[in-house]
């Protein structure tokens, strides 16, 4: 499909310096791959998420699981799995794409990371979804079971994907039918961000002007919609370009080195680093049961279904 553009997509500078990144790292310069930054990046992400998820845990221990909490786990879990798979690189360069097991193994660890990306941020679309339809005197008992529904069904679609590239190694529409998978579901998350995020925009600023916190969660909401939104649409655009022109932009580790810098950088750690100093407060101090309240847009039981 790379006939549908030309040759020269990709401007000089951007092939001049994507070149040095490569040959600095060929030439034994452990300094300058660039994939051990980015696996220093995610590892202090997650070493953050997991300190943050103690601390709550410490501060308020008979909560429960809570949106915060869980959010701080999954963080966690996917800045591991990236983390790993980044220090791993040259163990992972040299698998063999035409060895069915090892083909698997790298597609799994290319993938799966960015599955538990979209399951940890869409979290907080269904959070939002739950403040707003809450605040709409509508019942939100439906959202949970929906939330785990359509996770469950990206995953086994991903995994049969995965399957049918196993077993069609010399055929490029299992890769591409796995990127336009991807496509479709970030361009979902974009779409949930953008609905809720407006919606719940809209909702506060109706609040009295006077309201404490109106003006920071105004701040709040706006800047993680925005973020969010230009994230996954950032992950569908470079899915569909890899699709069509898989030499230049290939964003699957072991392609073009810069665009791989780019795309993690922008598409990934920018919105764990944001969404993380957003929730980096803790609830309140545990209070006496009948004094115990579960106000705050940041902070509410995930097990539990507030009227």
């Amino acid at each position: 499909m790379r006939w549908l553009l030309s040759d020269d997509v990709l401007p000089d500078w951007w092939t001049s310096l994507d070149t040095s990144l490569d040959e600095e790292c060929t030439e034994g310069r452990f300094y300058a791959c660039y994939w051990y930054y980015l696996a220093l990046a995610y590892g202090v992400i997650a070493l953050v998420a997991a300190t943050q998820l103690i601390r709550i845990q410490q501060r308020v221990p008979d909560y429960g699981w809570t949106t915060q909490k869980v959010f701080h786990l999954l963080n966690f879990l996917f800045c591991v799995l990236r983390c790993v798979s980044f220090a791993l690189y040259t163990l992972l360069e040299k698998l063999n794409e035409k060895n069915v097991h090892q083909a698997v193994a790298k597609l799994i660890v290319f993938d799966l990371p960015g599955l538990l990306f979209f399951t940890t941020f869409t979290l907080l679309v269904l959070f939002w979804a739950e403040i707003y339809h809450q605040a709409s005197n509508v019942d939100t008992r439906f959202l949970r079971p929906y939330f785990i529904k359509v996770n469950v069904l990206v995953y086994v679609i991903e995994i049969i994907l995965w399957g049918l590239s196993a077993v069609s190694l010399s055929h490029d529409w299992a890769r591409y039918g796995s990127a336009g998978f991807l496509t479709a579901v970030s361009l979902g998350a974009v779409v949930g961000f953008l609905v809720y995020g407006c919606r719940l925009f809209s909702m506060l600023r109706q609040f009295p002007i006077e309201s404490r916190g109106r003006h920071k969660k105004l701040q709040e909401v706006g800047l993680i919609t925005v973020i969010c939104s230009a994230c996954f649409a950032a992950r569908a655009l470079l899915s569909v370009l890899y699709i069509v022109d898989d030499r230049d932009f290939d964003v699957d580790m072991m392609g073009n080195a810069l665009l791989n810098i780019v795309f993690y950088v922008v598409c990934e750690i920018l919105a764990a680093v944001l969404v993380l100093s957003i929730l980096h407060r803790l609830p309140p101090k545990h209070k006496a049961p009948r004094q115990r309240t579960t106000q705050g847009t940041d902070y509410q039981p995930i097990g539990v279904s507030e009227d």
